[in-house]
């Protein structure tokens, strides 16, 4: 399946660190030479160092699928959750460069389920970040059934309907550093899903985070939060479930962004080739129309297999783009279908306005059209440069890094969002910036893409707008934040209760104006 990737300050310096997730055997390992993830740190000169095993994060012998970052006990270091095969990793961050494996302590081991994506989320508003983790399918090395064309010895991956699904996992946070499992009785645990990417987002702008899961070869679920430590999941009445033609589809990376201007959040998710990555419209009450085909997103999926996505503003124009890193899950497929490729390129969908997406990705230079078996995606600021840079991770290949150089010729605005009362992380905030004629909306939400970590500051293109007029920050606790008259082109950091707050965010040299 591939393993993701992610962005974590880890030592709060302003610069974005990386962590890869590796692969390892699905049976345990815990030798010193057991295959293990990596931390590098971004040493602010655009090299980074492998401090793994001083920050004691390898994750020794863990069949690795996901990263999730998130402050869950809101002392201002950001946490380390590895998702991975039999078990889960939480290590808590020391603040001194090092980190605790504080797994069972804590109790979010997900022991014997797959887990794959997961989001941290404050879901019922109490300030304390919660968890929910995606899980596949309930498979075992003694179960590794043979599917594929036995006769020639072409082996392929069995079709996840072979497997029993397994249910989400809903870990409430409790306040003194553990967990409990509240997976049955908040209702997301109920039904049995086949869960490759997770997003965690307010659909129905109620102040209340909500819960989507992409489903491999399923419906995927909406859980509407009920506001009372349930949820209903609504994926069908809500047209999230399936496309516009009824079929159930491989989900595997998802994300949700407002794409129009209507301060709704619509839905991407991505699927394997021979189907379409479908584009769905929040439209308003409670509901989202699949948008795929006059979006223009369509054909341009239907050959690839896309894996890590994410909204993003690549040319701060004010209008957020689309990303897909894509690879196949079938070295041999060519074998199978002669005009799909292990290796894929990646694609890039400029947001043209009006609900419409053109392709671009031929216009991004030659080391993004670089075909790559790609899985994880994880966008951030990694030279603080104002433009948005893309980590993808790659299946038995090195991962790439992909520096934007030139997106900052626009202006732009970063937030970080620092909670007091609400979760620290912020995770719920909505905020709203107006910029002349532009008025743009987001929300600090949980999970996204694929399997990995996004940079934790929330980004807003302008377009050519050096100023700011407003800022306006509607925090999970329901106090409000507002700042007026600043100048675009810097990142801000906006303290809960408190406004503006120093925070050195360090410009990082290299070829980008």
């Amino acid at each position: 399946m591939g393993s993701g990737c992610g962005w974590i300050d880890y030592d709060q310096n302003g610069l974005l660190d990386l962590y890869l997730v590796n692969g390892a055997s699905a049976r345990p390992n815990t030798s010193k030479h057991a295959a293990r993830s990596a931390l590098y740190r971004n040493n602010g000169d655009g090299t980074f160092t492998d401090v793994t095993i001083k920050a004691g994060v390898g994750a020794e012998g863990l069949f690795g699928m996901g990263v999730a970052v998130g402050d869950y006990d809101n002392d201002g270091f950001p946490d380390l959750l590895v998702l991975g095969y039999g078990r889960s990793i939480l290590f808590h961050n020391n603040g001194n460069g090092t980190f605790t494996d504080v797994t069972d302590r804590a109790g979010v081991g997900n022991i014997r389920k797959w887990g794959s994506s997961a989001a941290w989320f404050d879901y019922d508003n109490d300030g304390l970040l919660d968890l929910v983790i995606a899980n596949y399918v309930d498979w075992s090395p003694e179960r590794n059934f043979w599917c594929g064309d036995k006769g020639p010895g072409l082996r392929s991956y069995c079709h996840p309907d072979v497997y029993r699904g397994e249910p989400p996992t809903l870990y409430h946070n409790n306040g003194d550093g553990t967990f409990s499992d509240v997976s049955k009785r908040s209702g997301v645990g109920i039904k049995p899903g086949n869960g490759l990417g997770v997003v965690t987002f307010d659909y129905d702008n109620d102040g209340w985070q909500d819960i989507f899961i992409a489903n491999d070869h399923m419906p995927n679920f909406l859980f509407h939060n009920n506001r009372d430590g349930t949820f209903r999941e609504i994926g069908y009445s809500a047209g999230v479930a399936v496309g516009i033609d009824g079929q159930f589809e491989a989900g595997m990376g998802t994300d949700a962004a407002d794409t129009t201007g209507s301060g709704r959040s619509d839905l991407i998710v991505t699927h394997l080739d021979q189907q379409l990555a479908r584009l769905y419209q929040n439209v308003g009450e409670g509901y989202f129309e699949d948008a795929t085909f006059r979006s223009k997103i369509s054909y341009a999926t239907f050959h690839l297999s896309g894996f890590g996505t994410r909204f993003m503003d690549y040319d701060n124009d004010g209008a957020r783009d689309l990303f897909m890193a894509n690879g196949h899950v079938l070295d041999n497929i060519q074998r199978y279908h002669a005009e799909t490729t292990y290796a894929e390129p990646k694609l890039m969908f400029r947001n043209a306005g009006h609900g419409i997406f053109e392709n671009v990705s031929d216009q991004l230079g030659p080391d993004f059209l670089l075909p790559r078996v790609s899985r994880g995606a994880a966008i951030g600021d990694f030279d603080n440069d104002g433009d948005l840079d893309i980590l993808v991770s790659n299946n038995g290949q090195t991962p790439q890094l992909l520096r934007n150089d030139g997106g900052n010729a626009n202006d732009w605005l970063q937030l970080l969002l620092i909670g007091t009362r609400s979760n620290r992380d912020a995770i719920g905030a909505r905020v709203r910036v107006s910029a002349g004629d532009l008025v743009l909306y987001d929300e600090k939400k949980g999970g996204m893409s694929y399997q990995s970590a996004q940079d934790p500051r929330l980004h807003f293109g302008l377009g050519h707008r050096p100023t700011v007029e407003e800022v306006e920050i509607k925090w999970p606790s329901g106090e409000l934040t507002k700042l007026t008259s600043m100048k675009s082109n810097q990142v801000l950091a906006i303290e809960e209760g408190k406004g503006l707050v120093p925070r050195p965010f360090p410009r990082v040299p290299g070829r980008s104006t």
